[in-house]
């Protein structure tokens, strides 16, 4: 399968995303599953990996709804209160769903760099693996070295980092965030998902080349076996098309082996999030 690992769908409410403040207007509507398969069938891909945007239980049950009713939808990484002491029983709800396949928190948010590192979400962290479910980190770089000390210890854990932590790649800020993804690649149980890079950049004026330095990085660091492809559509919309998007990735890989090609845009994906045909 042909696999974009990160995208969302929403029926857009203000009192649902207040997030999505007027300079991100151009995503403030609805965004639903026929909307993306007609992105899919530009570039020929197969299915996506459905990733919460609301921390809410109740959109981790609408993703699942999608997912029965939508083929095109591979596996939904959901939410759960990762802190709650009924995080046992929010898990054991989810899991059992054959596409709930992984749990995130938007960290980004978490005014405490070190919120991963608190005991509380350490303990639900703990909680995964039973259940068999990845965790997917969302953060800035400056969150960077709580996610080092997080993966570090959960060796046995599945993690994976979107959108390669969000270099400020508008300013050309490359350093200390080079080194400390070179740090987290030390760790196998940790893959990183190529994502999410356009939002980083200009969004009215980037070129493909402001991305080669921060894609050498990780293709250096990760290797073809656990680096996967992902649109984070519809939030990309802000400052490309799903084209534009699919293509920067697809020309960065264009000198790769086929073999490696098929691994980005599906086979690495699949076999992380353990999704079915």
């Amino acid at each position: 399968m042909r696999i974009d690992s990160h995208q969302h769908f929403w029926i857009y409410d203000p009192e649902q995303y207040p997030w999505m403040t007027d300079e991100l207007s151009a995503i403030r509507a609805d965004h639903l599953p026929n909307d993306l398969r007609a992105e899919f069938d530009q570039v020929g891909l197969d299915g996506s990996v459905a990733v919460q945007a609301r921390q809410s239980l109740e959109e981790s049950r609408w993703l699942l709804e999608l997912a029965d009713q939508n083929e095109l939808i591979k596996g939904v990484v959901g939410w759960v209160d990762l802190r709650s002491d009924s995080v046992e029983e929010q898990l054991a709800e989810f899991a059992v769903h054959p596409k709930f396949v992984g749990v995130r928190h938007v960290v980004q948010d978490e005014p405490n760099a070190n919120f991963m590192l608190l005991p509380e979400f350490v303990r639900g962290i703990a909680k995964l693996k039973a259940f068999g479910l990845s965790y997917d980190i969302l953060i800035f770089p400056k969150q960077l070295p709580a996610a080092i000390e997080l993966v570090k210890q959960f060796p046995k854990q599945p993690f994976v980092l979107d959108h390669i932590a969000k270099p400020i790649i508008k300013d050309g800020v490359i350093s200390p965030w080079d080194k400390q993804i070179r740090e987290l690649a030390k760790f196998e149980n940790l893959t990183c998902k190529v994502s999410g890079m356009v939002t980083e950049a200009n969004w009215t004026g980037w070129q493909p080349t402001d991305f080669r330095p921060y894609l050498d990085v990780v293709f250096e660091a990760y290797g073809e076996d656990r680096v996967m492809y992902g649109s984070d559509w519809p939030v990309c919309k802000l400052a490309g098309s799903y084209r534009q998007v699919y293509g920067l990735a697809e020309e960065y890989v264009s000198s790769f082996s086929a073999e490696a090609r098929e691994k980005f845009f599906g086979g690495v994906a699949s076999a992380f999030y353990g999704l079915k045909g």
